[in-house]
């Protein structure tokens, strides 16, 4: 891996049962993660993903293509365009820096109506 290195991007279909799951799963119970109705009565068209979810996407997105070894060491993110059932979320990364086995990758998550998640993470490859 050097600087500037692009990552193979990732495609995650965003369902009403990721975005349920990972509310649950996260003990995330805010209404907005699973009730439509109450969701717009908020101002959202329907429910949206949370950020532990997103958190755990951006995580799996970077261990899945440095490797079983892989260890997340630092995970920095900033949540933007919300993540609605029915779209679908692209992430893709940039190598920043190398240094010895650390890796800094900028990761940006795109969807239908913009960037939902932007941010970096560092993980150690050991050799």
């Amino acid at each position: 891996m050097n600087p500037g290195d692009r990552l193979p991007p990732l495609e995650v279909p965003i369902t009403r049962t990721l975005i349920v799951a990972g509310a649950i799963a996260s003990r995330d119970y805010q209404d907005v993660h699973h009730d439509p109705e109450l969701a717009r009565q908020k101002g959202s068209p329907d429910i949206f993903m949370n950020i532990l979810t997103t958190n755990g996407l951006v995580g799996r997105y970077i261990t899945d293509r440095f490797g079983p070894r892989a260890e997340l060491r630092r995970v920095a993110i900033r949540l933007g365009a919300p993540n609605h059932p029915g779209d679908t979320m692209v992430l893709t990364g940039t190598v920043e820096a190398v240094d010895g086995d650390m890796v800094t990758v900028r990761v940006v998550g795109a969807n239908g109506i913009g960037k939902h998640v932007t941010g970096t993470v560092t993980v150690r490859v050991p050799a």
